[in-house]
C-alpha cells in the first residue's frame, strides 16, 4: 500500500507544505483506486440506472437496426435500374410502412413507395427521396444523376452488430444510454454499488440553518454545497453535521465516518494555526500525503488515508479530504481535487473536466508559483464566435456569491503571471458541473 513517504520518489515537485495542483492531482489519482469495501455490483432496472456506473460491458443481443430499412421517405427500387439512361421511369407497385412491410416480388421497372424506417422490400437496395421524383398516377420519373445505387438504405447491424459491446464497463449511464439499452430490449444492467461519502463541518462558530446566531457565529453553508456536489456525482451521503473544535470530538467524528464510508470529507480546521493539530490527529489514525497545495483559493487542504482501528492499518479504511473552511475554496478544491477521486473509486472511467479557451476582457493580477481558480462570466461573441470572459469582481474565498454569479472557473496556471486584457486563458464551464 502506498504511503506518503513514497511520494518524494514518484511525484515531481513533492512538497507537502506547498504542493503544485498537478502534483496533488497525481497523488490523489494514485490513491483513489476502486474501493474494495462492498465492491460487488448489483443489477438494476433501466429507470434506476441513470447516473450509475456500469460494472460490466453491455453486449448487444441483436443487430441495430435489425433489418435493412429506409433512411427517408421515398421510393425503393433495384439499383441496377439506374443503368438504363439519364432518366428513369418506374411503376409504383405498392407501399411499405414502418411496421407494415411490402413483401411481394417486384418485376423489372417497378418500385415501392416507402416510409422512413420501413423494411426494404425484397429485390430493392436503393431509395430515391420523394422530393427528387415527379409522380403521375402510379408512375414516377427522376434523374439518375441524382442518386447512386445503394443510397439511403440503412443496413442491418450498421449502428451496432449483434455480439459487439454497446456500452463499456466504467461508463456513467446517461439519458441517451437508457434509450439505447431499451432499443436492444435490455431491461436491466449490472452497476457498481454507490460510493459512500461521509462529510461534516468543523468550527465552534458554526450554526445550523434554523438556529439563532449569536455574536461571532455564522451559518454553516459548506455542508449544503458539499451535499449538492456529492449528489451530482450520485454517491451515497452521510451527513455528520457540525463537529466542535476539540480533539476528542474530531477524533470521534473521523472514526465514525471511517467506519461508515469509503471517503471522508471535512471542511474547516486545516488552516494555519490548526494544521499541526489536524496533522497530529491524522497521523495517529492513518497517513497524510499532503496538507497544503499551491492553489488559490484552497491552499490549506489535507489529504490522506484514515483507519478506524486502534492504530493505522487496522479496521476499516477511508480516504480523507480536509477541505478549507471558506465556501468558495470548498467548491474549488472539490471540483479540481476531490471529484476525480470519487469517480475513480466509484469504478468510473476518467471524466476530465471540460476546458475551453477564451480571451480575457480585463487584466488580472496573478502571482506565479500557484494555480488560481477565479470565478468568471463567459460569453460567446456573435461576430467572431470566440469566447470572452470577465471576472465576477472581488475574488475572496469567502465570497460565495461569486460562485452564484459566475458561469465558469478561470484557470490560471501555476507558472503564469499577470494577465493582460485580450490574453487567452482556460475556462471550465459550470454547465453540467455545479
Amino acid at each position: 500500500m502506498t504511503t506518503s513517504k513514497e511520494f518524494s520518489a514518484c511525484v515531481a515537485h513533492y512538497d507537502p507544505n506547498a504542493l503544485p495542483v498537478t502534483a496533488a492531482q497525481d497523488i490523489v489519482r494514485q490513491w483513489a483506486v476502486p474501493r474494495t469495501r462492498n465492491a460487488q455490483g448489483e443489477r438494476v432496472g433501466l429507470v434506476d440506472a441513470l447516473g450509475r456506473v456500469l460494472a460490466e460491458d453491455v453486449i448487444s443481443p441483436i443487430d441495430v437496426p435489425a433489418f435493412d430499412n429506409s433512411a427517408m421517405d421515398g421510393y425503393a427500387f433495384a439499383g441496377a435500374e439506374l443503368a438504363g439512361g439519364a432518366t428513369l421511369d418506374l411503376a409504383v407497385a405498392g407501399t411499405a410502412l414502418a411496421g407494415k412491410p411490402f413483401d411481394a416480388a417486384l418485376h423489372a421497372g417497378q418500385c415501392v413507395r416507402i416510409m422512413t424506417g420501413a423494411l426494404i422490400p425484397p429485390g430493392c437496395d436503393t431509395v430515391v427521396p420523394q422530393e427528387l421524383v415527379t409522380r403521375e398516377g402510379d408512375a414516377i420519373r427522376f434523374s439518375t444523376a441524382a442518386i447512386r445505387a445503394g443510397q439511403n438504405r440503412r443496413l442491418s447491424g450498421e449502428d451496432l452488430a449483434q455480439g459487439k459491446p454497446a456500452l463499456i464497463a466504467g461508463r456513467i449511464v446517461r439519458a441517451s444510454d437508457l434509450g439505447l439499452l431499451a432499443s436492444l430490449g435490455i431491461g436491466e444492467v449490472a452497476v457498481h454499488k454507490r460510493l459512500t461519502v461521509a462529510f461534516f463541518s468543523t468550527g465552534d462558530e458554526l450554526r445550523s440553518v434554523g438556529e439563532p446566531l449569536s455574536p461571532g457565529s455564522l451559518y454553516d453553508s459548506n455542508r449544503y454545497t458539499l451535499f449538492a456536489m456529492l449528489k451530482r456525482l450520485n454517491v451515497e451521503t452521510v451527513d455528520l453535521g457540525i463537529v466542535r473544535d476539540d480533539r476528542a470530538s474530531l477524533e470521534k467524528a473521523l472514526r465514525e465516518a471511517t467506519e461508515r464510508a469509503d471517503v471522508v470529507i471535512s471542511s474547516g480546521g486545516v488552516s494555519v494555526g490548526d494544521a499541526d493539530f489536524t496533522r497530529e490527529l491524522m497521523n495517529s489514525l492513518g497517513d497524510v500525503a499532503f496538507w497544503k497545495i499551491a492553489m488559490r483559493p484552497g491552499r490549506p487542504l489535507a489529504f490522506g488515508r484514515l483507519w478506524s482501528g486502534e492504530r493505522a492499518g487496522t479496521g476499516e479504511s477511508a480516504l480523507f479530504f480536509g477541505l478549507p473552511g471558506n465556501p468558495v475554496a470548498v467548491m474549488a478544491t472539490f471540483y479540481f481535487i476531490v471529484r476525480e477521486a470519487l469517480l475513480a473509486m466509484s469504478g468510473a472511467t476518467r471524466q476530465p473536466l471540460t476546458a475551453i479557451r477564451a480571451n480575457s476582457v480585463e487584466p488580472m493580477k496573478k502571482r506565479a508559483g500557484r494555480t488560481e481558480f477565479q470565478r468568471g462570466i463567459a460569453t460567446r461573441d456573435g461576430d467572431d464566435g470566440r469566447w470572452r470572459v470577465v471576472t465576477t469582481g472581488p475574488q475572496g474565498s469567502g465570497v460565495l456569491s461569486s460562485m452564484s454569479e459566475a458561469n465558469c472557473f478561470i484557470v490560471l496556471e501555476h507558472a503564469r503571471g499577470d494577465i493582460d486584457a485580450g490574453d487567452e486563458v482556460e475556462i471550465v464551464p459550470f454547465d453540467g458541473l455545479i
